[in-house]
């Protein structure tokens, strides 16, 4: 009797301690008999790994194997092309509100930076003088000829001196900023007569239209104080450089995305209208200042306008031009 007695006892004190510990936890580390799964062998992107007769860590995929979710079967949806490898003229997203504000966050992100908040292809980083090749503005013929697959294809694979953005932008939105820049050129086009029917704040607009434009008087009136008035040779070879102008127009006679600076000064300009003008000072700054008013036969209408130049960084721009033709 004793003895069971005693076992019961025992019995009840082990449950009551096992009972106690329910709900805590232990500072100590946990035990781990089988260690290898816990602190197992890893390399990282682009080290040695000795297992392997190439060496390489990061594996290539099986020859004829494609991953999760990387089969790019629709040829519409990844290339913007047809069955025919023709670009498709509609977007195959779903276009509704939030789709074209996603567009915008992206474009803002990615594109405004050198086209421009309204797609004017004068965004800061084309400007500001650094030396990149002019952005096309949106808001000319040949890009409203493009076609939606052909915009997404650009923006993908890149165009000319664009580089591709097919590792950045996600499939979707790439979509998504096509959308966009079709809703910034129908926009831009609205007469103002007809602004009433949509949400939009018009005088906040003007307001802000104002505004930039009486900072642009106020950076002219900065380069007159510093002596913005020079007219040189030399100045207008540094504007070459600055505003990227090589990377279109060359010196040498080649053809490039325009034409050559070697001998246009005082040259016949035939123009894809069907008529022609002499190159002489009033066209070479109509050209810098409004480029789609006279397209040279054989180029694109690509050139983004330079219409904030002071008159006299125009004028050495011309003398400059005009230094080509006279070696």
């Amino acid at each position: 009797m004793l003895l069971t007695i005693t076992r019961l006892s025992i019995l009840l004190l082990i449950s009551i301690v096992m009972m106690s510990c329910r709900g805590q936890k232990s500072e100590k580390p946990p035990i781990h008999p089988q260690q290898n799964m816990m602190n197992q062998e890893r390399f990282n992107a682009q080290q040695v790994n000795p297992f392997f007769e190439d060496g390489r860590s990061m594996r290539e995929p099986v020859t004829g194997t494609i991953s999760r979710g990387g089969l790019r079967h629709d040829t519409v949806l990844f290339e913007g092309k047809d069955d025919d490898d023709n670009y498709v003229d509609t977007n195959p997203m779903e276009i509704t509100r939030d789709f074209l504000y996603r567009g915008k966050e992206q474009y803002e992100i990615f594109c405004q930076a050198c086209h421009g908040g309204t797609g004017d292809g004068r965004g800061i980083i084309m400007t500001g003088g650094y030396g990149y090749v002019p952005a096309p503005t949106f808001h000319r013929s040949d890009s409203y000829e493009m076609s939606e697959g052909e915009l997404y294809s650009s923006i993908a694979n890149g165009i000319r001196s664009m580089p591709a953005y097919n590792t950045q932008i996600k499939v979707e939105d790439r979509w998504a900023i096509v959308a966009y820049i079709r809703a910034l050129q129908k926009s831009q086009n609205i007469p103002e007569a007809e602004m009433d029917q949509f949400d939009v704040d018009l005088a906040q607009l003007m307001r802000e239209d104002e505004e930039r434009r009486e900072r642009e008087a106020i950076l002219a009136e900065a380069r007159a104080v510093r002596g913005d008035d020079d007219v040189s040779v030399e100045r207008g070879e540094r504007l070459y450089i600055q505003y990227a102008c090589q990377a279109c127009h060359s010196l040498d006679g080649r053809s490039l995305v325009g034409p050559t600076f070697a001998d246009l000064y005082g040259s016949e300009r035939n123009f894809t209208d069907g008529t022609s003008a002499i190159a002489d000072e009033e066209y070479l700054i109509e050209s810098i200042v409004e480029p789609a008013a006279k397209i040279v036969e054989g180029y694109d209408n690509v050139m983004v306008a330079y219409d904030f130049l002071s008159e006299a960084e125009l004028q050495s721009l011309v003398e400059f031009i005009k230094a080509q033709s006279d070696n």
